[in-house]
């Protein structure tokens, strides 16, 4: 059996999200998807939209996702490892950077190889959540 595993935020649920969790999920048996707990998303200097525990039950809604599980940190050897993951499913914006050939040589040391997807490009929730509240201060001053 072929694990694939991939890991995200995924708040503010859009299609680049499914298209990655699609495109992951055609390579793979099993698909185990870790859902960055909200902690971990405030120590990255953000702020979710949406819960953690709202975002995980969103992953697991989704038909592609076999096994939704938490992502408590960022190191993906561990969880390739845990999962026991033979592919580690990314965007494209990550190819060739100093960070994920890092993850790639410590990847390769527990057997798994880093599979890149192309990231969907005009879509994100960073892109969304500005859009949003661009509105709220437009409709605000409307007022």
């Amino acid at each position: 059996m072929i694990i694939g595993y991939t890991s995200g935020v995924f708040d503010l649920f859009h299609i680049g999200h499914v298209n990655i969790l699609r495109n992951a999920k055609a390579m793979c048996d099993k698909l185990v998807v870790g859902v960055t707990v909200d902690e971990l998303v405030s120590y990255k200097g953000k702020q979710p939209v949406i819960p953690y525990h709202e975002r995980i039950e969103v992953v697991r809604a989704c038909r592609y996702v076999d096994v939704a599980v938490p992502q408590n940190n960022m190191d993906k050897a561990s969880a390739a490892r845990k999962n026991h993951a033979s592919y580690l499913f990314v965007g494209d914006d990550w190819y060739e950077t100093e960070k994920w050939k890092l993850h790639e040589k410590e990847l390769a040391e527990v057997g798994c190889r880093v599979i890149y997807f192309p990231y969907t490009q005009g879509t994100s929730s960073t892109l969304i959540n500005n859009t949003l509240n661009n509105l709220r201060l437009s409709a605000e001053s409307e007022r």
